[in-house]
């Protein structure tokens, strides 16, 4: 009797503590599990991109725009010769939703010109980064990358003085050809040794999300300098770059630089809508 007596009183003991633990408080709290919102945080990805895919590189220049560009397919009187420089040639690339790009080359009579358009779609992978984002820094590090010049300002009553670094880079005067330092004025009439704001490479405020423009003059040498544009801008997570070379087939001559610069700008505008649209 005693025996059951004490495990009677044991169950007893269980029940209550049982019953204390999935009881609430006087004072209205609640367990743990009766609201799980309370204690776990809800997790969120960042926006995707806009961009889930990325343009035909080749067909997205017109034959206007690389007649101007490159006017030696103008002078191409072979029609096979003149649709393969119509038609360029795609970039190498492994995946096609990621990065493409086209190069069109044509030699004239007068100058060599290339043409380089490049597509770029960037994704992050980081849930708390957008594709956006990614992309803004990703372009940010490119345009660090070119060493832009601070822009030059000129007050009305402080003329910009006649002379330039010899080592100022790049040159973006269509005039600065490296033998002008020993030509006589008579034979440099348009010289322009103070590179203007509206010229040298910059920060673009009228092209995509952000745009800059860069512009380069190499070394002569034996041969004809060559000018290289470039211009890149960012739309949501695509970034689009822009690279024009040309070079005379003349020594001494060497490529105007407002003159490709406004090519470029006009296809980078041109790319910019197509994406927009």
């Amino acid at each position: 009797m005693q025996r059951k007596a004490y495990v009677s009183g044991v169950a007893a003991l269980l029940a209550a503590l049982l019953a204390g633990c999935t009881s609430g408080s006087d004072d209205g709290a609640t367990t743990d599990s009766s609201n799980p919102g309370d204690t776990t945080t809800a997790t969120t990805s960042a926006e995707p991109g806009r961009y889930r895919t990325l343009p035909e590189p080749c067909s997205a220049v017109g034959h206007e725009t690389l007649d101007s560009l490159l006017p030696g397919i103008r002078q191409l009187t072979d029609k096979e010769q003149r649709d393969k420089a119509y038609a360029g040639e795609a970039t190498q690339t492994y995946d096609t939703d990621r990065k493409v790009g086209c190069r069109w080359k044509v030699d004239s009579a007068d100058t060599s010109d290339r043409l380089l358009v490049d597509f770029e779609r960037v994704v992050s992978y980081d849930n708390a980064v957008s594709d956006d984002s990614e992309a803004e820094s990703v372009f940010a590090t490119r345009q660090e990358a070119a060493h832009l010049p601070e822009p030059t300002t000129t007050s009305p009553e402080t003329p910009a003085t006649p002379e330039a670094p010899a080592s100022a880079t790049p040159s973006t005067s269509g005039a600065d050809s490296p033998s002008s330092s020993t030509a006589s004025p008579s034979s440099s009439p348009s010289l322009s040794p103070t590179p203007t704001d509206d010229i040298q490479p910059r920060v673009l405020d009228d092209l995509g999300d952000e745009a800059f423009l860069d512009d380069e003059l190499s070394s002569a040498g034996s041969t004809a300098p060559q000018r290289t544009v470039t211009v890149a801008f960012r739309t949501s997570n695509v970034i689009v770059t822009i690279r024009y070379e040309e070079q005379p087939t003349t020594v001494g001559v060497v490529p105007d630089s407002k003159e490709m610069q406004d090519g470029a700008r006009n296809l980078a505008s041109q790319l910019a809508d197509s994406l927009s649209g």
